[in-house]
């Protein structure tokens, strides 16, 4: 397994994400559903990526948690010690 593969496969699962939810200040309404259809099939071709160098459980796992964390309020404040 490649961790930076990995790495770089959760970015990009972050990036999309973070797009798509950008359509609902940033676009017209004729454009939204093309918009998040994209965003979706490149968010879908990660995960094909991540089961080719993980099995396809923790490829999901990863999908799932880079999902979570993207759409957690708190998930690109930072900490305050």
């Amino acid at each position: 397994m490649s961790r930076s593969e990995v790495v770089r496969l959760r970015e990009q699962i972050r990036l999309e994400y973070e797009a798509s939810q950008r359509i609902f200040t940033d676009f017209t309404p004729t454009a939204k559903h093309t918009y998040i259809t994209r965003r979706q099939e490149n968010i879908g071709a990660c995960f094909e990526e991540l089961s080719k160098l993980l099995s396809p459980q923790e490829a999901i796992v990863i999908v799932s948690e880079t999902l979570n964390a993207s759409h957690s309020p708190c998930a690109s404040s930072e900490s305050v010690s």
